[in-house]
């Protein structure tokens, strides 16, 4: 990627509570909480913790003390390794704490404002990459593709817009949006939490995003790393969220924990700066019209509308490279306004018999089956033509692994003969029969 993403966009690290634009009865009550749960005492402890630079916290703490919540207890005994101050909860501090907690759970990394998450998203946006063919053809290299289909794939990715594709099964959309994410390559910054309107929105999740261990590229010192950047992100791959048959719309909703009384991202919120897969759609539960009009808005305007428990909508940055990949004719499952906003339109569609004779070549000598023109002339003359000669990318790899299990059980050299095609082909479809119950 010809972009180096910590050069670009890394969110600058807060120099004093002043530059954290949240209310300092935020900060104050998450300190009190985190101190209250992890029992931590010193501030480099409590950096680690909360995510900040250790003069921030520092500042924190000043004002804690002033008000009567948090006391000194000198340094700490002659045996410790660190001559750092000790800090406790007075009574007044664990009394205040456990209120904080009463109203929510939250506690630990400083959540980012929603106005400055804003302006980091447009920084590191999926709309800022420049996708090459070499990038494109790189992450693609495993699968054959009709040469002018990356033609019509590397603009669409490129443009950071919606993508539908469609065509029939087996054919690898999926393959191919694994693909688009694999060429992605480089980095963003994903938040610990967001804040909007005193409510904690947790953001970063260890199952969407992969936290990239800076450690190990960066054998410098934890301190200097944090002097780089806002400790409240966390430097991952851009994410990917990939959703089929289960998606409802409700997924897509701000998740409220009661016990927590904290908020959690949807899962369009977690793959900001990446890629939302729906696979399969129309296998959905809810129709894919009703589907597709929940994202109008967002993919129109760049944004997308939530709600809190109270019913109060707030607008939150939408920058995703939506992917949709059906098995159905667009024009079955959506209405032609549902279609005009869905920038790209590309058919993937199976191959041709020369087409399907290379990938079952490729497939074969990967598998170390050896090739016989008898049994292929037997496939392409007698078994194609009972199913209208249509080609599809998954059927190579299905009827030369079944082959491959059968020679297995018959203890037989790996081989391709006519009347192995035959069992193979056999349970590559289910013949039409009624069954008597």
């Amino acid at each position: 990627m010809n972009m180096h993403t910590a050069d670009l966009i890394a969110p600058a690290a807060p120099r004093s509570l002043a530059d954290m634009k949240l209310t300092m009865v935020m900060m104050r009550d998450i300190l009190l909480k985190t101190m209250f749960r992890t029992n931590l005492e010193q501030v480099s402890d409590l950096e680690r913790t909360l995510a900040l630079p250790g003069r921030v916290v520092q500042e924190l703490i000043d004002m804690c003390r002033d008000q009567g919540l948090i006391e000194a207890m000198g340094t700490l005994h002659a045996g410790s390794q660190s001559n750092e101050m000790g800090y406790r909860l007075s009574d007044t501090g664990k009394t205040r704490a456990l209120d904080a907690l009463a109203q929510s759970e939250y506690y630990g990394a400083m959540p980012v404002p929603m106005e400055v998450y804003a302006v980091q998203v447009k920084r590191q946006s999926i709309r800022n990459i420049q996708m090459s063919r070499d990038q494109l053809t790189g992450a693609m290299g495993h699968l054959i593709l009709p040469s002018d289909l990356l033609d019509q794939l590397g603009p669409a990715v490129g443009s950071g817009r919606s993508i539908l594709m469609y065509g029939p099964p087996g054919n690898g959309k999926s393959s191919i949006s694994n693909g688009i994410r694999d060429a992605l390559g480089d980095k963003i910054y994903v938040p610990q939490a967001i804040v909007y309107s005193g409510q904690v929105i947790t953001v970063y999740d260890p199952i969407v995003h992969t936290a990239v261990d800076e450690m190990k590229e960066d054998p410098s010192s934890l301190r200097k790393a944090s002097a780089k950047f806002d400790r409240r992100y966390i430097l991952c791959d851009r994410p990917t969220v990939i959703t089929g048959g289960e998606l409802t719309l409700d997924m897509l909703d701000l998740k409220y924990n009661p016990t927590a009384r904290t908020y959690t991202a949807p899962l369009q919120l977690k793959s900001s700066g990446g890629v939302f897969i729906v696979d399969d759609l129309g296998r959905q539960a809810e129709p894919p019209q009703k589907l597709i009009n929940r994202w109008i808005v967002p993919l129109e305007e760049n944004k997308d509308i939530l709600a809190l428990q109270s019913g109060e909508k707030f607008e939150v940055p939408f920058d995703t490279l939506v992917i949709f990949s059906t098995n159905f004719h667009p024009n079955e499952i959506f209405d032609k306004a549902a279609l005009r906003r869905i920038f790209y339109k590309i058919k993937i569609d199976g191959p041709d018999q020369e087409g399907f004779l290379k990938i079952f070549a490729m497939m074969a000598r990967k598998k170390k089956m050896p090739l016989n023109e008898e049994a292929l002339i037997y496939l392409l003359q007698k078994k194609y033509p009972t199913i209208e000669n249509v080609y599809a990318n998954y059927q190579p790899i299905f009827l030369i692994d079944q082959m491959i299990s059968i020679c297995e059980f018959e203890g037989i050299p790996y081989q391709m003969s006519p009347e192995l095609i035959d069992r193979a082909w056999a349970n590559m479809f289910v013949r039409d029969e009624e069954i008597i119950h």
